[in-house]
């Protein structure tokens, strides 16, 4: 979830909880098709109220009239968010780790983990993103693959002006401190207890999470 994006979401969100339900709500979250799962199912997956869920669904049907999602037209919309650099690849990643049956349920239960998940369930879904090949482990391209995939999205926002081998110094110093038994890769262990024990890397990975 990218900052704007999530802003816009939960400002939304917030608002809808002190707006009362209606006939035109019920009717709008009727109408989406293909909608995987019941209002009271994904009531009970999320942290989201009724009223809240019919605010996002609205705003899905909108996007994705058919009710589901695929990839590019998640890059166009991703990319509205970042003129000023090219968002595509790390939309790609991004897709792939809230998306699994190309629907919006999935957005909806990644949504909630991201806004109102414990840091727990936050850092397990950031496991997940960087994990690109979702093998159980992070290696160190892919990790590096996501960083250069968000300083190209960050385009000219970065200051000073980044040089070329800025992403892959970053990734060193990071997975060298994640890395805890030196055998190339990152479990979801060594990555929860690096990020909850570690107070440098947790104030770096708020790059990562200003960009979801």
């Amino acid at each position: 979830m990218e900052a704007k994006r999530v802003e816009t979401v939960s400002g939304r969100v917030d608002a809808a909880v002190s707006s009362p339900d209606s006939v035109e709500d019920e009717l709008e979250l009727s109408t989406v098709r293909h909608r995987p799962e019941g209002l009271q199912q994904l009531e009970a997956q999320t942290r989201f109220s009724r009223k809240e869920l019919q605010i996002l669904y609205r705003g899905f049907k909108n996007e994705c009239p058919s009710g589901v999602v695929n990839e590019e037209t998640f890059k166009d919309i991703y990319s509205q968010f970042f003129p000023q650099g090219d968002a595509s690849t790390y939309a790609h990643f991004l897709f792939n780790a809230f998306d699994t049956d190309h629907n919006g349920s999935d957005f909806v239960m990644g949504l909630s983990i991201l806004l109102r998940g414990t840091v727990q369930e936050k850092l397990n879904w950031a496991f997940n993103l960087y994990d690109i090949n979702k093998d159980g482990y992070i290696t160190k391209e892919e990790m590096l693959d996501i960083m250069k995939a968000i300083y190209d999205m960050m385009g000219k926002c970065t200051y000073p002006v980044l040089r070329e081998e800025t992403p892959r110094q970053h990734v060193e110093v990071f997975f060298q401190k994640m890395d805890k038994n030196k055998d190339g890769v990152v479990t979801i262990d060594e990555f929860i207890d690096c990020c909850q024990n570690d107070e440098n890397i947790m104030r770096s990975m708020q790059l990562f999470e200003s960009v979801l």
